[in-house]
């Protein structure tokens, strides 16, 4: 019986080993193609991670805040004029059943100073507003100092900051005075952020009685405030119109905050997508500078191709040590673009004070790409190496 010789065959170990071989021998090469890969994972990873930590702080900010919150506001009479709310509007929206709390503020036309001597244009865009007294605890909003209006002081020249007002002011604390209309009023408590209601922010809020007696308010509110438990939310919304206005219920606004901030998280979520778009972009060229890398490998061993081909390699042993050597070069841009995207996530969480959030699914999608660019960009080349003759190799070198 006559003996064959065969090739010996490559396990696992042997195809890293040369594979590693391969990568060793040009470092710097190495390392530029890398960065290309590592840029555009790292761009996706962060991407992914940076908008994920933005909603989850957001997903908190409406448990938090809740989502039961709905406002009434005036709108357009069949005229165009503007509509108004009648004076006993809180009350009748307290009526109804499922509604837990109320509260309201009226515009007033006054400005707040922190002189006299400042001309009325001045305002910082600061809207002076009569506000009843349950609607700190409709908000659920705390003071940052102070205290919040009472059945005393807001019957008197008091008055209460937002916190955007209170900074345009530079006033960050209670006990100061402020000029409002034609007198200087004292100011009793700075609110905290509210997140629900950010015109309150902007707002410097007197007592309903104390603007009605100082500053010639009406008495009609502009916008109602009320909360509900979240099952009766959808009913309470359907009769608000009609509770406050029976008679022209086309009239009145009725809106829920919350939308507004999940709105803003869909149109994150769309620029997320054309960001995203932009790291794949970066991604496939860091995925052209590997398969060029590899190609000029190619080139520049011929006489090692040659060599191994003659000693009795296959050119499927070829074949895969240049795809091994892609691979590699591939998972090692791959791995420093996931810790350098997490890290980049890290920091921009910590700076804005979110939650720092990676899915898992982001860091498989990242490896699983880089896998796949690795092996589109090196089967070329591979093949291309595997081709040569080992007579011609050996000849072009």
């Amino acid at each position: 019986m006559r003996n064959e010789l065969s090739p010996a065959r490559l396990d696992a170990a042997d195809v890293l080993r040369v594979g590693l071989g391969g990568l060793r021998a040009r470092p710097a090469r190495v390392v530029l193609s890398a960065v290309g890969i590592a840029i555009g994972i790292a761009t996706m990873v962060a991407v992914i991670g940076i908008s994920s930590s933005g909603k989850e702080d957001l997903l908190r900010r409406l448990d938090r805040l809740g989502t039961n919150l709905l406002t009434v506001k005036p709108g357009d009479t069949l005229f165009g004029e503007k509509a108004e709310l009648p004076e006993t509007a809180p009350e009748m929206v307290r009526r109804i059943g499922p509604v837990t709390a109320v509260g309201a503020t009226g515009s007033v036309d006054a400005t707040v100073r922190r002189t006299g001597m400042i001309p009325e244009e001045v305002t910082h865009g600061i809207a002076v507003q009569a506000a009843t007294i349950e609607l700190l605890d409709t908000l659920e909003v705390d003071t940052a100092s102070g205290a919040w209006l009472n059945a005393g002081t807001a019957r008197y020249p008091g008055v209460v900051l937002g916190d955007l007002a209170a900074r345009r002011l530079g006033l960050d604390r209670a006990g100061g005075q402020v000029w409002i209309g034609k007198r200087w009023f004292t100011v009793v408590g700075v609110l905290r952020p509210a997140g629900l209601a950010p015109e309150i922010d902007r707002s410097a809020l007197v007592g309903w009685d104390a603007a009605q007696r100082y500053l010639g308010f009406d008495g009609h509110p502009t916008t109602i405030y009320e909360r509900s438990a979240d099952a009766s939310v959808e009913e309470v919304r359907s009769v608000l119109a009609k509770t406050v206005s029976p008679e022209r219920p086309e009239e009145i606004e009725v809106g829920r905050p919350s939308d507004a901030l999940e709105a803003r998280a869909a149109a994150e979520g769309a620029f997320t997508g054309l960001l995203l778009g932009l790291g794949a972009v970066a991604l496939l060229v860091g995925g052209v500078g590997v398969a060029n890398t590899m190609v000029i490998s190619v080139l520049e061993r011929r006489r090692e191709i040659g060599l191994r081909r003659s000693l009795g390699a296959t050119r499927g042993q070829v074949r895969v040590q240049f795809l091994a050597e892609s691979l590699l070069l591939s998972a090692a841009g791959g791995v420093a673009g996931v810790v350098a995207g997490a890290a980049a996530t890290a920091g921009f969480a910590l700076w804005k004070g979110w939650p720092p959030v990676v899915p898992a699914w982001a860091f498989g999608g990242a490896l699983a790409a880089t896998v796949v660019i690795g092996a589109a960009a090196g089967l070329y080349p591979a093949m291309r190496a595997a081709r040569l003759p080992p007579t011609a190799a050996l000849a072009a070198a």
